[in-house]
């Protein structure tokens, strides 16, 4: 019996044909017209052979070989062995053509819909924008959730993590209960774990990969108040006065009348329920401030805090019980987009005072250093954002250590 079947197989479906069915498939699967030439390099004489007998006539000379996909698909219709011609012997050899266009356009359909919750959160958080596209660019998400279906319910949760980003004094256990109902979901080696600390630390100013272990891990948390627990969180001081009546306050005033920094714990801080009486209190960036008015101003030295960074839940703490006890605030940090959005979230929640850090400070400083990053405002000095961009540099608070030791001596 020699039917329509048959004869398909026997012109086309053949080993020495499988390049040219495929070649067409591919075509199709593409939404691509079967036109134009298609051309085998190194043909076998077995595969010359093939396109001679289904053409009917030479298939030229050389080593590769040519066909031309129009002339194929008229042979197949002329003859009746495929009255559709060759997208019909495509699929009556080899089945079903997938529509990839169409697969692409709806697995693209999917993972937009998984991210909208998420985008939807950035669109009004521009300093999470750069980390979303790092998001995009290195495929983390896809590969810890494998399909947009998966992905839906863990960005679901990682929207409604930095929802409440910044947070100063959150404990993680509670922040993840509170979004996720799960007080182990951002525990270390967890999918939402891995995305909310890459985001922590976008938030923080800090590479989005970020270092690994334990210490790096508490820092990103940190630097948006989370702690890890009440032992890890610190806050570095010196010169608060500190009171008689309190195991903190006690410690705050030995190390006072010694001149010497000190160093108090969120566990401590949340113990101690009075307001630490205080008028101005100076606070800074870096550990470097405190270090140097330790050692040249000592027990001389006026109250200072240092924000190590963007506060630590026992900063904000420690910060709260001051301005609980009338405190108000001087600030300087680094003249960079980081220090800017630390300066900001200070500004926002107590206020202050510029301390060395608004336009006329920062244009009187030279520096070699860049300045990169994306623009942040400055509300305690609007002027202060457009002359950083401007003229691009970073001045670190290193630089101007002298004229903040003569402040403080002053």
């Amino acid at each position: 019996m020699n039917g329509p079947d048959e004869r398909l197989r026997r012109l086309l479906g053949g080993d020495d044909t499988a390049w040219l069915l495929g070649r067409a498939r591919r075509r199709m699967e593409q939404g691509r017209p079967l036109t134009g030439t298609v051309t085998l390099p190194a043909a076998t004489p077995a595969q010359r052979r093939a396109i001679e007998a289904l053409l009917g006539r030479r298939a030229g000379a050389g080593a590769s070989l040519s066909v031309s996909l129009e002339d194929v698909d008229q042979v197949l219709r002329a003859g009746g062995v495929a009255e559709g011609g060759l997208p019909e012997a495509v699929v009556r050899l080899g089945g079903p053509v997938r529509d990839l266009a169409g697969e692409t356009a709806a697995l693209t359909a999917a993972w937009n819909d998984a991210f909208a919750r998420l985008d939807a959160l950035v669109a009004g958080r521009p300093e999470l924008t750069g980390w979303r596209a790092w998001l995009e660019s290195t495929g983390l998400v896809r590969r810890l959730a494998g399909t947009a279906t998966e992905a839906r319910p863990l960005l679901g949760a990682l929207a409604a993590i930095l929802a409440r980003l910044p947070s100063p004094g959150l404990p993680l256990g509670r922040l993840a209960a509170e979004t996720c109902g799960d007080a182990h979901a951002l525990d270390e080696g967890r999918p939402l774990a891995t995305l909310a600390l890459s985001a922590a630390r976008a938030l923080g100013g800090q590479p989005y990969a970020g270092e690994g272990g334990a210490d790096a891990r508490r820092a990103a948390w940190a630097a948006v108040g989370v702690h890890l627990d009440d032992l890890s969180s610190l806050v570095l001081c010196l010169g608060l006065p500190g009171d008689e009546r309190t195991p903190t306050g006690r410690m705050l005033h030995a190390a006072r009348a010694a001149g010497e920094p000190c160093v108090l714990t969120l566990r401590q801080l949340r113990r101690h329920e009075t307001p630490f009486a205080a008028d101005l209190v100076r606070v800074c960036e870096n550990p470097v401030v405190v270090a140097a008015a330790a050692d040249e101003l000592g027990a001389s030295c006026p109250p200072l805090v240092c924000g190590g960074g963007r506060p630590s839940a026992a900063a904000w703490r420690l910060l709260d019980l001051l301005a609980a006890g009338g405190a108000t605030f001087a600030y300087h940090g680094d003249f960079d987009w980081g220090g800017v959005a630390i300066a900001a979230a200070l500004h926002e929640r107590l206020g202050f005072r510029p301390w060395r850090f608004d336009t006329a400070a920062y244009q009187a400083v030279s520096s070699p250093a860049r300045l990169t990053g994306r623009p942040s405002p400055t509300p305690w000095d609007p002027d202060l954002s457009a002359a950083m961009a401007a003229r691009g540099v970073r001045v670190e608070e290193e630089l101007v250590l002298a004229e903040l030791i003569a402040d403080l001596a002053g």
